[in-house]
């Protein structure tokens, strides 16, 4: 179906893998395109609670494809705005994704590719993985993946790593929140995954879908006194869904609840 990315779902996970590891899966249009598809039809997908980005061979993304900037760099504004927009399509359908999605980071993550990575739930690395936006040393800008840069590490932050460009590891990479976590090496985090997702799992998954939904209104939308009302709301009406009915007679009986009753 696909031939840039490989989807493989199991035990309502799907792994999403950036398949072009001769080019340290650079991407190109045709993978945003496939990106942006898959991950359109998996929000549909009500056996998939949980999905995760990752990238075959040696590197998670090296950022856009030099073949592809070739084209690009003869292309006129319109053709240009057509495919930033669908980067910026794309970056957008996985921040608004209701379901709960993982970046494993591992090798590089350059340019565009921290984009990716920012617009997920969670995103893990190792220390050796490097990162950089690099947009500036070619005379360009990381402009549609700013919206999510500057949600997960703020402005100053990166505004230091956007105009320099400098190269940071995993450790620096924690330290400025691009990630969330960062392990020696691809086994801890591996183990460290295993235990997030039995903690997804046993959550709730409307109520983890609610979550999101909640986060993107106060964080984007809302004063502080509309979301004293928006809140106050949403947890009133959460209470009356048959989840949170048997998720709070579970609690009160010490049993597991429905969802989670394989555990």
């Amino acid at each position: 179906m696909y031939t840039t990315i490989e989807l493989e779902i199991q035990d309502g996970i799907a792994n999403i893998y950036l398949n072009r590891p001769a080019v340290k899966n650079a991407f190109n249009e045709q993978m945003i395109f496939e990106l942006k598809d898959c991950f359109t039809h998996l929000n549909q997908n009500d056996a998939v609670r949980i999905i995760i980005i990752r990238g075959r061979g040696t590197a998670f993304c090296a950022g856009a494809d030099l073949n592809w900037m070739k084209s690009i760099k003869t292309k006129d504004f319109a053709a240009n705005l057509e495919e930033s927009q669908l980067l910026a399509d794309c970056l957008y359908t996985i921040y608004r994704c209701p379901k709960t999605v993982i970046s494993i980071v591992h090798g590089y993550s350059m340019g565009g590719a921290n984009g990716i990575l920012s617009a997920c739930d969670i995103v893990y690395t190792i220390d050796s993985t490097v990162f950089s936006l690099s947009e500036v040393k070619l005379g360009l800008i990381p402009a549609c993946i700013a919206p999510y840069i500057l949600k997960r590490i703020g402005e100053f932050a990166a505004r230091e790593i956007m105009l320099t460009g400098k190269r940071i590891t995993g450790k620096k990479a924690l330290a400025i929140g691009l990630v969330n976590k960062s392990f020696l090496d691809m086994e801890s985090l591996e183990d460290y995954l295993t235990h997030t997702i039995a903690h997804l799992k046993s959550g709730g998954i409307q109520a983890q879908r609610t979550i999101k939904m909640l986060i993107h209104q106060v964080v984007n939308h809302l004063s502080l006194d509309e979301a004293r009302v928006y809140t106050a709301q949403m947890i009133a009406e959460t209470r009356m869904t048959a989840e949170a009915q048997e998720g709070m007679d579970a609690f009160l009986e010490k049993r597991n609840p429905q969802w989670n009753n394989n555990d």
